[in-house]
């Protein structure tokens, strides 16, 4: 079972109505490395989160000369937290341990977890930050859906998207046969036009670099240029001669019409497009609600601008960097 961060209780009731002014008071403290809302990130809960981390060879290698640039992914990481427990709870959603492991299982696929486990490591990621992650996806997806946000990805959404769409996902099934004069050329045209399905024989006599063995659908930004104007005026099983003095010889250009994938062939695609938007609106929300939040970061690990946590230095950590690492490292959305 993955170890989780003990979750820090907020005051309820009279009690964190009286804190809430005392805490703003003392948003200073030398032994607070974060505030966020009314919840803290200490800096020994700190020092013992970048601990538990370097215990990992991978990650101390890592983290080797690099120390205080660590401590600072560390402490975003942990601001990101509990931004994200703060605002689930105000939009009201719940994602729990159980739901997590499964969509981890889902996102690791095939893919041996150990080696992914390795890599992310390797840029300083534990499995628990892995882990708070997928969360966080999770918690962005139904934000999304509490706010009136979330993209379509029912059977019927999905089909009307697709054919919103279809048109714009049309490929041209094409040829080419390169021949050495006009005459061949002419000949072989004719014949293709006459009889569409002698494409294949009549590309083997003539194998080449610069011939199709079979027609491909092919996207419009995919042609050769030469050929692209061509194609674009080609009605569907006509085509053309284009002599090309490179080629050392005459291009027979053979256009067999317009194909489309299908909804199932889109789907996935179609899937990602819905969840996409609406994990940037659900991003989006959380960023206007962090605002509310106060966070405030102990200048001793760095200065927070604009949702970035900036060392002395120059160099920038933003709080929601490892939410991107670790979601391309799974798979994400």
């Amino acid at each position: 079972m993955l170890k989780r961060r003990a979750p820090r209780l907020a005051v309820a009731g009279l009690l964190m109505a009286l804190a809430v002014p005392s805490l703003a008071a003392c948003r200073t403290s030398p032994g607070v490395a974060a505030y966020v809302g009314d919840q803290q990130v200490s800096v020994p809960a700190l020092d013992s989160a970048v601990a538990a981390r370097l215990a990992d060879p991978e990650i101390a290698a890592f983290a080797k000369g690099k120390q205080d640039g660590f401590t600072r992914q560390v402490l975003s990481l942990l601001v990101q937290e509990d931004v994200y427990a703060a605002a689930a709870a105000h939009y009201s959603v719940v994602v729990d341990d159980d739901a997590v492991r499964a969509r981890l299982k889902e996102l690791l696929g095939t893919n041996d977890p150990a080696t992914v486990y390795a890599q992310l490591a390797q840029q300083g990621y534990s499995r628990d930050d892995v882990f708070e992650n997928v969360r966080q996806q999770m918690v962005r997806q139904r934000i999304a859906m509490a706010a009136g946000k979330a993209g379509g990805t029912s059977e019927a959404e999905l089909r009307a998207r697709y054919a919103q769409v279809r048109s714009s996902l049309g490929k041209v099934d094409l040829g080419y046969i390169t021949v050495p004069d006009q005459a061949t050329a002419t000949a072989v045209l004719a014949e293709l036009t006459a009889r569409p399905a002698s494409y294949p024989a009549l590309a083997a006599q003539y194998k080449g670099p610069y011939t199709l063995p079979a027609l491909e659908a092919r996207d419009p930004s995919q042609i050769p240029g030469p050929l692209a104007g061509l194609v674009a005026k080609a009605q569907p099983n006509t085509g053309f001669t284009l002599p090309v003095e490179q080629v050392g010889g005459v291009i027979v250009g053979f256009v067999a019409g317009t194909v489309y994938p299908s909804f199932e062939d889109e789907r996935a695609a179609l899937e990602k497009e819905a969840t996409g938007a609406s994990d940037a609106a659900a991003t989006q929300l959380i960023a206007e609600f962090q605002k509310s939040l106060n966070v405030t970061v102990n200048p001793r690990f760095g200065v927070l601008k604009d949702g970035q946590l900036s060392p002395s230095d120059g160099g920038v950590v933003r709080l929601a960097q490892a939410a991107s690492t670790t979601a391309a490292g799974t798979g994400g959305n």
